[in-house]
């Protein structure tokens, strides 16, 4: 029998962060970052946030994070968004407005397509993701993580398509391919069961 596997460190927060980013042309700059949270544990307590950047290089309007516990919006912003790949160094992330939600909802079958829709601050804000892939699980090491500090076990599921409309208008652009773990997905992924333990 196989041994079971015990991750060292603190647990510092556990839930779901599907993301979309979306570029027009493969080799310039994303058009549209979108992160979204649904956070079952942490420091901070529960909570919902989406965080939005229809500017990323610039600090202009278009730039919010929607959310119902602020304290732990900024906190995942700080510690966690400012860290990943696409988002790393954007001017979109400074001067970020956070905003009440109003409502989140989940649709889709997590199979063959998902959506996340949220409102609030007068916005509705649909992801949508499509052409959905085999789920895989793994577990990032510290070193390979985006903060560097962090093992990161958590199932992805690849997706060939995806669109972030906001009140009814389609934002530009499409996901670009990436690659993780030697699994080749695309800048639109669903990551569930996703758990962040600090070493």
């Amino acid at each position: 029998m196989a041994e079971s596997i015990l991750f060292p460190g603190q647990v510092e927060w556990s839930g779901e962060n599907p993301g979309i980013s979306l570029k027009e042309d493969p080799a310039g700059p994303f058009t549209t970052l979108a992160s979204f949270f649904r956070v079952v544990l942490s420091p901070h307590g529960r909570g919902h946030a989406l965080v939005l950047l229809q500017n990323p290089g610039s600090e202009g309007e278009g730039n919010i994070c929607l959310t119902d516990n602020e304290p732990l919006a900024r906190w995942l912003v700080a510690d966690y968004v400012s860290h990943f790949g696409a988002w790393r160094g954007l001017a979109g992330l400074k001067n970020l407005a956070y905003r009440p939600l109003d409502s989140v909802t989940a649709g889709g079958d997590a199979i063959t397509h998902y959506s996340e829709t949220v409102t609030g601050a007068g916005m509705t804000v649909a992801l949508e993701w499509t052409g959905l892939g085999k789920p895989f699980c793994f577990a990032l090491a510290p070193a390979q993580s985006a903060t560097g500090k962090h093992h990161m076990p958590s199932l992805f599921v690849g997706c060939a398509a995806a669109t972030v409309t906001v009140n009814g208008m389609q934002r530009p652009g499409a996901p670009i391919p990436r690659e993780i773990v030697g699994q080749h997905i695309s800048t639109a992924m669903l990551a569930f069961s996703e758990t962040w333990l600090r070493v």
